[in-house]
């Protein structure tokens, strides 16, 4: 989906990516051991896209409705501090997140691919659906990666905030293709 100049300016406000787990940084798929540990993969292009974007001094934290010993690992990996697991409501980290880092939601942008997700992403400036995400988080979304969860979609989005944040003419009427 074309990244038009309306979603350029306001992806040159945003502060802070808050990210799901299952279904955008992962396939979704949930593998149990036989031990009870879960087993995720997390693709290396959106590892890659979450250092660019905190290195461009954007905030990222991550609000999962489970708990993963396998998040927590890749996350201090990735230095990720603001790691909210088990959240059944999200809401409630979400506003954790506003006053840790004092910003508005319209400095927000949030990556969903279900129904959990839609609380905040209802609240954020630029809701953001990945290309798998259910038919009522793509509605509630204002941007949809091309890529699904687990295969680059948060490097995607990382890309297409980064290309809007240094872009230079920002009435230009021209459509950003960030794929």
């Amino acid at each position: 989906m074309p990244f038009t100049q309306p979603l350029v300016n306001i992806a040159q406000r945003i502060r802070l990516l808050i990210l799901d787990v299952d279904g955008v940084l992962t396939n979704g798929a949930v593998t149990l051991c036989s031990n009870g540990e879960d087993i995720k993969s997390f693709h290396s292009h959106d590892g890659h896209g979450i250092r660019a974007i905190q290195e461009a001094g954007i905030a990222v934290a991550i609000i999962s409705g489970r708990t993963s010993q396998a998040v927590s690992l890749r996350m201090n990996e990735l230095d990720v501090k603001q790691v909210y697991q088990g959240q059944k409501d999200k809401t409630l980290a979400f506003q954790e997140l506003l006053e840790y880092y004092q910003l508005t939601p319209e400095e927000v942008a949030y990556m969903g691919d279900d129904i959990p997700d839609l609380a905040v992403m209802k609240q954020v400036s630029l809701p953001i659906a990945v290309a798998n995400a259910v038919p009522a988080v793509k509605e509630g979304a204002v941007w949809q990666t091309v890529k699904t969860g687990g295969m680059g979609a948060v490097r995607e989005a990382c890309d297409c905030i980064l290309q809007a944040q240094t872009q230079h003419d920002t009435h230009s009427k021209q459509e950003q293709h960030c794929d």
